[in-house]
């Protein structure tokens, strides 16, 4: 549950029971605070159906009774990854306010004007937008815009930041910034009008 505060993930696989608490207890908990399109996989030792029924209806998406198939098992995240980020497979226009991503053709617009970006500075833009008001780790920004075999340096991923928060122009006056947290990463927020005049 920590983790789930501080991380983004685009699916959560769960036991139904751990040492700390339930499965069904920390499906309650997601769901009322997470994305709603996050999935979530549940695997059990056994089949009870009356508990796999509740908890269907409490939001997981699909279950597996060990022993688990590894076959199986890719095959059922790879459908439930497909059903929740349909985006990801397609040219669909992401819209935030005026700002509208187009992910296939990697083309950034602020109210029909085009924003010249790098491919870097396009995903790390819409890495914060789809995250947005949720704090993101170095880990996570690193992750999710370059390979695991790409090294970057702390500084360099501040750069590519700050070119972010210029071009797109991320500033108070326009209602978001991007907030460093120290020792951390970077969140961006949307402010409305009576944050960015105090």
């Amino acid at each position: 549950m920590s983790q789930l505060h501080r991380e983004s993930y685009d699916m959560l696989v769960l036991a139904w029971q751990s040492q700390d608490i339930s499965g069904p207890k920390l499906v309650h908990w997601v769901r009322d605070r997470l994305p709603k399109n996050l999935p979530i996989l549940f695997i059990s030792s056994r089949f009870d159906e009356d508990k796999i029924v509740e908890s269907l209806m409490m939001g997981i998406d699909d279950y597996m009774i060990k022993p688990i198939r590894r076959s199986e098992l890719i095959a059922r995240v790879q459908v439930l990854l497909r059903r929740a980020y349909p985006a990801k497979n397609s040219n669909e226009q992401i819209a935030f306010g005026d700002y509208v991503f187009e992910t296939e053709a990697h083309r950034l617009t602020r109210a029909g004007k085009e924003i010249e970006t790098t491919q870097k500075e396009f995903d790390l833009a819409l890495l914060f937008f789809r995250n947005l008001g949720r704090p993101l780790s170095r880990a996570c920004i690193l992750e999710a815009v370059w390979p695991r075999n790409f090294k970057i340096s702390s500084r360099s991923m501040d750069t590519h930041v700050a070119k972010v928060r210029s071009k797109l122009q991320l500033r108070p006056e326009n209602g978001y910034q991007i907030t460093p947290i120290y020792n951390f990463g970077y969140r961006l927020e949307q402010l409305f009008r009576g944050d960015a005049e105090a």
